[in-house]
This record gives structure tokens, C-alpha cells and sequence, in this order.
């Protein structure tokens, strides 16, 4: 390596889409003979030190986590707490700037990667330590939501104002509806940890760091990237594309032997990710929508909100009619080991960026059915301007889709006569083989740290 090695600290938001994403740019990292220092709660520590491929240049020091007054006791995470309270959560976060401090003081690392804590840039700064805000959603959010063409009414945005992309914006097939658009004005307003609004936390978060990183490739988001570039003035760094090593334990046997009884291509997946917890009238047209399509299917599901497991939540007599061809399981499953399996053909998912990069670099169609935040803007980015997908239908105005609706999606995808799957099914395999090439990542991780070591080095590369 022709530049010298860097001492790096990580400390992303206390939840584990975030983590695992630091974890793996860390592993890259260190793959390149970089030091990492990466803080972390206790419990999230046991779940990533599988992970760690490079202990002697990976060390994880464990930060305590206070506890917050409408927490339950030893809440570390977002995984420990419903979604509302996340807010809670991230004031616990900020809670940790003293202890961080005194780690950063004591550690001296050359630059310290974040996101959520808008403190960091700030206190970095103080002890001569460069801050870079690595972001794990994409950039067409951030280019969307954030930039300061968006950002001149500061929270007086209203829901019209957030249906259009901002001035300059790359892309102007993607929008938001308006039911979409409500939920992000209000976002803009609430009170997100420690008093400060969700806007204003993001705002300083991105403003005052010294580069952008973002966990991308410029062949997927390049306009995005150079828009944010210029909006911000400041560095954009794409670690390159998000490509999860295989786990080394093969898939579990009870739905190995489940998924061997079916033809190549024909079960449909689904699953929504680790945290989000549907409404129960939304839980049961998702899985009638699953049913009416008269394919094999396996969705790994939380229990929506109100339910202790799924069973209760399933519609009656739905077991019995989908029995031996339809599976709804509460539990967690080794997604990207069901993803590459042969009979797999569809993923409906909610377009969370692990996800839809797990995805991306296998043969399943997807349909895109989001439900929050980042998740619409990624499902418009891939159904619109990729064109890798294609999104459910919902209400303008309510937002709410129907099993018809689901199962209209879902027929299209695994029509490989329809045109709209004949184009995306196209549109896919090309991303895909471009993604799985070994020497783009390769080149974005060598390009990532050079442009590291100019920020520490001072050299502005904009």
C-alpha cells in the first residue's frame, strides 16, 4: 500500500442496519492494513465479533449506554425498543459524547466515521481529529430530503413543498405521494433525542463534517453523488458497492429441505427486515396478496403491532388453505442464504438498503413495497430509474395497498413474458454482473482510503 495506514474510529447509530454496514466497511478497511477502533454497545458487540475478519487490526471498545427515563432497563439499541421510541435511544446516544470524548482523547485516531451524532464533527474538531458522516442510505434520499436547495424553509417545509424533488435535483421521475410527503414534513419537526429536531440533528450532522462518505457506487447513484457534492462542497467518498460475504454456515435445513421441493424460480420470498412491525389490516392484505398469487411462499414477518407472534394475526383459515405451499414465519431467517437458493424467483421487500444490495446481487425479481423514510426513495430510485423492480400500488392519499394490489406486483415480476418483467429482469442482470465484479470493489475501497489519508493530510479534493 503506497500510503501510510490510518487509525480509524466508527461509532454509528445504535442500531444494527447501521452497525453491520460500519462492521463491513471496517473489515475493508483493515483489509487494507488500516487500524480500527469501533465502539459499540455490549450486546451489539457479541452479535458483530462473528463478523470482526481482522482482529489484530479491529479492536471493538465497549461503551455503556445510560439509561433514559421511557426506556425499558438495559435498552442499548433500536432492536430493544418499538419504533417510537427510537428518539429515546438516540438521547441515550448523545448521553455517551462525555465517554466518547475520553476515548477519542485517549485513542487519537486520524479521523472518526459517524451518522446520527451531530455532536461528533463538532467535538472531533476540538481534539484535531477529522470527521467523516458515513452514510448507510442512499444518496437519492439525502439528495431528496437534506441538501440546502431543500433545506432554505427550514421546518416550515410543508407537504407540497416535499412532493417535488428539490431545485437541481437529478431525477424528476422521482416524487413522493402525498400520504408519503406528510410523514416526511413532520418528520422534519419532531423532536429526535435530547431535545433537538430530527431536522436540525441531520442538518449539522452533514454540514459540519469534513467529507461525506456513502455506501454506494457512482455506477448506481452517480448523479445523487455529484448532486450532494455540490450542494454540500465538500468531499463525497463511495465506499463502493455493498457486497456481503456469504455466511460459511449453509442455509438451515428445515427451509433447505422446504425450498428443495419446488421448481427453480418459482417460491416467492418475502421479508421486511429485523425492526418493522406492521398494522394488523396491513400484516393480513400482505399475506391474502401472497396467497391469491397461487405460487409457493415464504415470508419471514414480525408480528404486526398489538401481537405477540403471527399466527393470531393470520386471517382465518389462511393456514389451512396455503398448507404445504405457503409459509408465514415470526422468526428471524439467513436471508441472503434463502436469496441465492434456486427455487427463489421473487423477493417482496421494504427496500431497506442491506436488503435491496442483497438483492441486487442475485437472480430474484424484486417487488418493492416500502413503508418508511429511506425505504420510498430507494423503492422510486430502483422501480423508476434503475428499473430493477417493481413497486406495489398503494392509495394516493392513504397510503394503504391491497392483496390485489400485492398480488398484482408479484404476477408481473414472475411473468417472464411480460414486458415490464422482461425489461427489469434485463435491467437486473446487468447491475448484477456489474456489481459482482471483484475489481470495482476493489478500486473503491483502494480509491476510499486515498481520499481518507487527503482529508487527513488536509489536501480538499473538491
Amino acid at each position: 500500500m503506497d500510503s501510510p495506514s490510518l487509525h480509524i474510529a466508527m461509532y454509528p447509530w445504535l442500531a444494527i442496519g447501521h452497525q453491520t454496514p460500519f462492521m463491513q466497511l471496517s473489515n475493508k478497511l483493515a483489509s487494507r492494513g488500516h487500524k480500527i477502533t469501533f465502539f459499540i454497545p455490549r450486546k451489539a458487540q457479541t452479535k458483530l465479533e462473528p463478523f470482526n475478519l481482522h482482529p489484530h487490526l479491529i479492536t471493538f471498545v465497549t461503551i455503556t449506554i445510560p439509561h433514559v427515563e421511557g426506556l425499558p432497563p438495559n435498552a442499548e439499541s433500536t432492536s430493544d425498543v418499538p419504533y417510537p421510541f427510537a428518539t429515546h435511544i438516540m438521547t441515550a446516544m448523545d448521553l455517551t459524547q462525555p465517554d466518547i470524548e475520553a476515548h477519542l482523547c485517549s485513542l487519537k485516531p486520524d479521523i472518526v466515521l459517524y451518522d446520527f451524532t451531530h455532536w461528533m464533527p463538532k467535538l472531533a474538531r476540538s481534539l484535531g481529529i477529522k470527521a467523516v458522516h458515513y452514510c448507510i442510505i442512499s444518496s437519492a434520499m439525502i439528495g431528496y430530503t437534506t441538501v440546502p436547495a431543500r433545506n432554505k424553509k427550514g421546518t416550515n417545509i410543508t407537504e407540497f413543498d416535499i412532493m417535488q424533488p428539490p431545485p437541481g435535483y437529478p431525477d424528476s421521475s422521482i416524487t413522493l405521494r402525498a400520504h408519503e410527503a406528510r410523514a416526511f414534513a413532520a418528520k422534519r419537526k419532531e423532536t429526535y433525542g435530547s431535545n433537538v429536531l430530527f431536522y436540525d440533528r441531520q442538518n449539522i450532522a452533514l454540514s459540519e463534517a469534513d467529507a461525506l462518505g456513502y455506501r454506494t457506487c457512482r455506477e448506481i447513484e452517480g448523479p445523487y453523488l455529484d448532486y450532494i457534492e455540490s450542494q454540500f462542497k465538500k468531499p463525497v467518498l463511495p465506499s463502493g458497492p455493498a457486497i456481503l460475504e456469504l455466511p460459511k454456515s449453509g442455509l438451515n435445513e428445515k427451509w433447505a429441505s422446504w425450498l428443495a421441493g419446488f421448481k427453480p424460480g418459482s417460491v416467492v420470498y418475502c421479508c421486511f427486515g429485523s425492526e418493522c412491525n406492521l398494522r394488523p389490516n396491513l400484516f393480513k392484505e400482505l399475506v391474502l396478496g401472497l396467497e391469491l398469487t397461487g405460487m409457493p411462499f415464504l415470508a419471514a414477518l414480525k408480528p404486526p403491532f398489538g401481537f405477540e407472534s403471527v399466527e393470531p394475526a393470520l386471517p382465518e383459515g389462511f393456514q389451512e388453505r396455503v398448507q404445504g405451499r405457503g409459509v408465514v414465519h415470526g422468526g428471524w431467517v439467513q436471508q441472503q442464504l434463502i436469496l441465492e437458493h434456486p427455487s427463489v424467483g421473487c423477493f417482496v421487500t421494504h427496500c431497506g438498503s442491506g436488503s435491496l444490495s442483497e438483492a441486487l446481487v442475485n437472480k430474484c425479481q424484486l417487488v418493492l413495497l416500502p413503508n418508511v423514510g429511506d425505504q420510498i426513495l430507494n423503492a422510486r430510485m430502483m422501480a423508476n430509474n434503475l428499473q430493477v423492480g417493481v413497486e406495489v400500488e398503494k392509495g394516493e392519499e392513504d397510503g394503504l395497498y391491497t392483496k390485489e394490489s400485492v398480488c398484482k406486483a408479484v404476477s408481473i415480476v414472475m411473468d417472464d413474458e411480460n414486458e415490464t418483467s422482461k425489461k427489469v429482469r434485463a435491467n437486473h442482470a446487468r447491475i448484477r454482473e456489474m456489481l459482482l465484479n471483484k475489481d470495482l470493489e476493489s478500486s473503491y475501497i483502494d480509491n476510499f482510503c486515498k481520499k481518507l489519508q487527503e482529508i487527513v493530510d488536509g489536501k480538499p479534493n473538491v
